[in-house]
């Protein structure tokens, strides 16, 4: 007995150092010695079973979890699933074991593990998240939200529910739901509107909705809290490097808005960012393995923010070092598409995106495949590849229906194949998604409406984005004028 607790004890000491494989090791000789525990101990001494076995399903769920963090997904879960051997009701182990099952796309098995854990825990808050999450899966919004609903209605200032009910409706494309939910936590709590978790929810929801400046207003009241404050400024990061939810890397829109883009006030507007960026960067003090990755690949978003080759290339480096360790790392590859992207290595590019898109989506890299998906399909529509670029639309579209770059794409397809009432209903997504804020896709949008002759739905759009921008450029002359000349005659 005591030899199997002084290889776990070995174990926690290699975890510290980050020596995962010696951890690794220690814990499988300790679950041999306790394997030979249990079966003398069955017969000379049975009141001590309970105890080592559950012994033993600790050990199995170190092994297991060690091995989730590798994203060595298969062996987690024959480990999970012999820690319930010796331990069946064990709701850590049986929410880990759901968890990786979601992560490695069974979602059958995740959703019958929840059953089995929801059945002996009823109030288990992230057996229901996840129940929400799997029933999102399976594109059943109404039961995912009510879900969420459930635990809101017992707990609305429950922020960590709230935070992950707003991902959820920004996925099913019921953005506009938000707001009730936080009428519900300012009305359950006065002191609502003074929560770091409350202005972290406010915060997300003015982001996924086009408000960049308002959500960072929000993440900084935030960022100071130990709970919410790490994803606060992640977040804020990146927003300063990406305000706009741009492409990064991408050329098909760059190209259309090439002026506007090579201002001198443009420029100098993201360098400052960066350097905001940069200052938010040194706050973040992440306590595990994955963090301090998460942090790392930060590090470099920044350097590539600058767009000067030198800083690109040590990006590049550096993204290329976690691959080497960790080879389906999608945050990493998606770092080394990019700069790839940003040195004009495009073929490069392509075939690191294109690895992204062969694996199986999960929900910890959601946001990555994304974006990897929107910058693969950006490359196939620079080379006219349209039917190819339209299946990676559909797979983002799928997976988040409020996706405005989606849409936007899907309109440019659509209007270089001459398909302007089809480019039209996927601006009109674009512009309703991005919340109508954003004057290149309400100036691309009253064009198709041009094209597809709804002068005055042209003209209406036209007016919204010169209320919001009076001096955009090209609107009046080349969309406004002629709408209003063609309803004339």
């Amino acid at each position: 007995m005591e030899d199997t607790r002084y290889q776990v004890l070995l174990a926690k000491i290699y975890s510290k150092m980050d020596r995962t494989e010696d951890a690794i090791t220690s814990l499988l000789q300790a679950r041999e010695l306790q394997a030979r525990v249990l079966k003398r101990i069955q017969i000379e001494q049975l009141d001590a079973v309970p105890v080592q076995k559950q012994l033993a399903a600790e050990i199995c769920a170190e092994i297991a979890s060690h091995s989730a963090v590798q994203r060595n997904y298969e062996k987690a879960i024959k480990f999970y699933k012999e820690a319930l051997v010796h331990c069946e009701t064990n709701s850590k182990v049986m929410l880990e074991l759901a968890r990786l099952y979601l992560a490695h796309d069974d979602v059958e098995a995740c959703q019958r593990q929840c059953a089995v854990l929801l059945k002996s825990d009823p109030e288990n808050v992230a057996a229901s998240m996840m129940m929400a999450d799997l029933m999102f899966r399976k594109q059943d919004y109404e039961q995912a939200v009510f879900h969420f609903q459930q635990l809101l209605d017992r707990n609305p200032d429950n922020y960590s529910t709230l935070s992950r009910l707003i991902d959820l409706l920004r996925r099913a494309g019921k953005l506009e739901e938000v707001p009730r939910f936080l009428a519900m936590a300012e009305k359950h709590s006065s002191r609502a509107k003074f929560d770091p978790g409350f202005q972290y929810c406010k915060g997300l929801y003015l982001w996924y909705t086009g408000e960049p400046n308002d959500a960072l207003r929000h993440f900084n009241k935030a960022r100071k809290d130990s709970d919410w404050g790490q994803n606060a400024i992640y977040n804020m990061i990146e927003i300063c490097l990406n305000p706009d939810n741009d492409t990064v890397g991408g050329e098909v829109f760059e190209n259309l808005d090439g002026d506007a883009d090579n201002s001198t006030e443009k420029q100098e507007s993201v360098q400052l960012a960066v350097r905001t960026a940069e200052k938010l960067l040194k706050e973040l003090k992440p306590q595990t393995l994955p963090g301090q990755v998460q942090l790392r690949i930060m590090e470099n978003y920044c350097l590539m923010g600058t767009k000067q080759k030198s800083h690109v290339e040590r990006a590049l480096n550096a993204f290329t070092e976690i691959v080497v360790a960790e080879k389906d790392h999608v945050p990493a590859l998606l770092g080394m598409a990019t700069a790839h992207m940003i040195l004009k290595q495009t073929p490069r590019a392509r075939n690191q995106l294109k690895r992204i898109s062969k694996m199986n989506w999960n929900p910890v890299d959601a946001e990555e495949f994304e974006k990897s998906w929107l910058l693969l399909a950006d490359i196939y529509i620079q080379s006219a590849k349209y039917d190819m670029a339209s299946e990676l639309l559909k797979r983002c579209l799928h997976h988040n229906r409020s996706c405005c770059k989606a849409y936007e794409y899907m309109g440019y397809i659509m209007e270089k194949e001459q398909a302007y009432k089809d480019a039209a209903v996927n601006y009109e997504m674009a512009w309703k998604y991005g919340n109508q804020t954003s004057p290149a896709i309400g100036f691309k949008l009253a064009f198709n409406y041009l094209k597809a002759k709804r002068y005055v739905d042209a003209i209406n759009i036209c007016h919204k984005v010169l209320a919001a921008h009076p001096n955009y450029p090209k609107i009046k002359k080349e969309i406004l004028d002629k709408a209003r000349t063609s309803l004339r005659t």
